[in-house]
């Protein structure tokens, strides 16, 4: 490796006024890109009725799946290869690419003018390569800031970007309820200003500055990894799919083979990275007790928490909110707005406990955080699906204090176990682990809540619809529709007997009908099997905090001084977590952004 000059002044020379302009063009980046993370979430159902696609039938759901999760899959293989090009041609110069391709996509995004399953092809595609630009964008804004910042100030910087980063997630909710009734184009279409004017301030005005140490790109570790997490997260998109008679994929040929030569291919994948000269991954560090455990904590706390808001989203869209009144139509904004409590708690105790853990250490907090969580989830098993609203915000407002109280010291106890040289590329691992754990979280929790409902839901569906008058036949073919198309119409806030009723509907009296396509049907049919799912679902979620809490136990001590950190100055001991945390959030690159190497 050789040190390289770029353009601009020095880290610890920072331009007063370059700062600022840095701050409020990335945070700009990361909540645009936070916000369509979530938007299309709540807007999926007007967009299915848009292009005129009925999602509910098999031969479809593939296509929901990937609008769902195509976007996160996407910046989970990514992330840390885009953090490294940063690394290599600079980061500004990547940022401004990763706008640009954000911008352009979601002008194509919003004027899809197909129908159908065409149109459905096309928006995923550009739901893809808005992706691409997400992961430009999320790899290197926080390494813009590093540079831009002075170390006693990076901490605010950060955090700024972090509020937006999180905020971006809720407004995402919100905005899709409001714009999605309305015109399903609009979702996207709001971005594209802000992307234009983003996208060309970057350009005009953000630079490389600083001294930093450029690697070289380690081709087959990128090639192996994203061919083999690829293929990982595909079987476990498609091993929620109806396969045969089965209500779920597992068993499907092609699903096993992706998910075992995925695997295979990540093995590979290990055996490059620890004789290749300049790794994607570096993974000696697991050798450090910090970085390991708080990494396995992280892992497990992603996991846990990942299908949350799945699965809040059917409770509040397809069962709750019919059941106190609300029109089908209203069930997306709403549920945006009944979930802030949640987002509320985390925004209170992420940096409250960041700056507690500081002084008082992180384990504790991390591992109470984590058994804070795990307590919820019991509480969300135990109280009735027709829940009293009070009861059940209180519940997310400490989940949120839980997650809060975990994030910012795991996350800081983590980057300072780590030696000064080998801090960006903890920082993209750790990353990477987290963003593909979303994906992995959400199988999990999707076949969990099918094999929930798939054991008293067909009997409660035909008892039912035969109660109502519908003939045996027709409410036998109708309880007998695969469990994932039920579960994905809750989580449409679809009225499932309204879509798959057809002709049978036309030979019942208008009262029957009347009765089974009401507000109160259905969320009543589908409540007693729902919580059977939910016990499932947030029973694992349960297991996997508890891991994280008993994982960050093992987390602690001071990190020792090594050779990297003697030769740049420093001493062991770990900065504030401000200023750590700002040197080392870059998401993904291969050498530590703010840790520079003097010729």
């Amino acid at each position: 490796m050789t040190s390289t000059h770029l353009d601009g002044p020095a880290l610890d020379e920072p331009d007063p006024h370059y700062k600022w302009i840095a701050l409020s063009n990335t945070t700009l980046g990361m909540l645009i890109a936070t916000i369509n993370s979530s938007i299309v979430l709540i807007a999926l159902p007007d967009i299915f009725k848009g292009i005129h696609l009925n999602p509910l039938l098999p031969e479809n759901t593939s296509y929901l799946l990937w609008m769902m999760m195509g976007f996160l899959v996407v910046t989970a293989v990514l992330v840390v290869s885009f953090g490294r090009l940063g690394d290599m041609f600079g980061r500004a110069r990547m940022y401004n690419l990763g706008f640009a391709v954000f911008t352009v996509s979601s002008i194509f995004l919003a004027i899809t003018w197909f129908d159908g399953s065409e149109a459905a092809l096309w928006l995923i595609f550009w739901r893809i390569v808005q992706g691409v630009g997400g992961a430009f964008l999320m790899a290197n804004s926080s390494a813009i800031l590093t540079d831009a910042f002075p170390a006693n100030q990076r901490g605010l910087a950060m955090g700024i970007n972090g509020v937006a980063a999180i905020a971006g997630s809720f407004l995402g909710l919100l905005i899709g309820g409001v714009l999605a009734p309305i015109q399903w184009h609009y979702i996207f279409l709001v971005s594209v200003p802000f992307g234009v004017v983003g996208t060309v301030w970057a350009y005009l005005k953000l630079r490389d500055t600083g001294v930093r140490t450029r690697a070289k790109m380690d081709w087959w570790g990128n090639i192996t990894f994203a061919v083999g997490l690829i293929a990982v997260l595909v079987a476990l998109t498609y091993g929620i799919q109806p396969y045969g008679d089965s209500d779920m994929g597992w068993t499907n040929p092609w699903v096993l083979a992706a998910l075992i030569g995925g695997l295979a291919v990540l093995a590979v994948f290990v055996v490059i990275e620890s004789r290749v000269e300049s790794p994607l991954f570096k993974l000696s560090l697991f050798k450090n007790r910090s970085f390991a455990f708080g990494n396995a904590a992280n892992l497990m706390a992603s996991i846990g928490r990942g299908g949350l808001q799945f699965i809040l989203i059917i409770w509040l869209q397809g069962i709750w909110l019919p059941q106190h009144g609300y029109d089908y139509s209203q069930t997306p904004l709403w549920a945006g707005i009944y979930m802030v409590p949640m987002t509320i708690g985390f925004l209170i105790s992420a940096p409250l406990s960041g700056a507690l853990s500081d002084r008082l250490g992180t384990k504790w907090f991390t591992t109470l955080g984590m058994l804070l969580t795990a307590g919820t989830f019991v509480a969300l098993i135990a109280i009735p699906v027709d829940f009293t609203y009070w009861v059940f915000a209180v519940i997310l407002l400490i989940n949120g204090i839980g997650m809060g109280l975990f994030a910012s010291p795991n996350r800081a106890e983590v980057m300072n176990s780590l030696p000064a040289d080998s801090r960006g590329s903890g920082a993209g691992m750790m990353t990477t682990f987290q963003n593909a754990s979303m994906v992995l979280s959400i199988g999990i929790f999707f076949s969990l809540m099918i094999a929930g409902l798939a054991t008293h839901l067909p009997t409660a569906m035909y008892s039912g619809l035969t109660s109502n008058g519908m003939p045996t036949d027709a409410a036998h073919a109708i309880a007998n529709l695969p469990t994932v198309g039920i579960l994905f119409a809750a989580f449409l806030g679809y009225n499932p007997i309204e879509m798959v009723g057809g002709p049978a509907l036309q030979q019942l009296p208008q009262a029957s009908v009347d009765h089974l396509t009401g507000l109160d049907f259905f969320p009543h049919l589908i409540s007693d099997p729902f919580a059977d799912g939910l016990s499932a679902a947030f029973t694992f979620a349960v297991v996997c905090c508890v891991l994280g809490a008993i994982f960050s136990l093992f987390t602690g001590g001071r990190p020792k001084a090594t050779e990297s950190t003697v030769a740049l100055g420093t001493d062991d001991a770990p900065e504030s977590i401000g200023e750590e945390l700002a040197a080392v959030a870059a998401q993904a690159t291969g050498e530590a952004p703010s840790e520079v190497v003097r010729q």
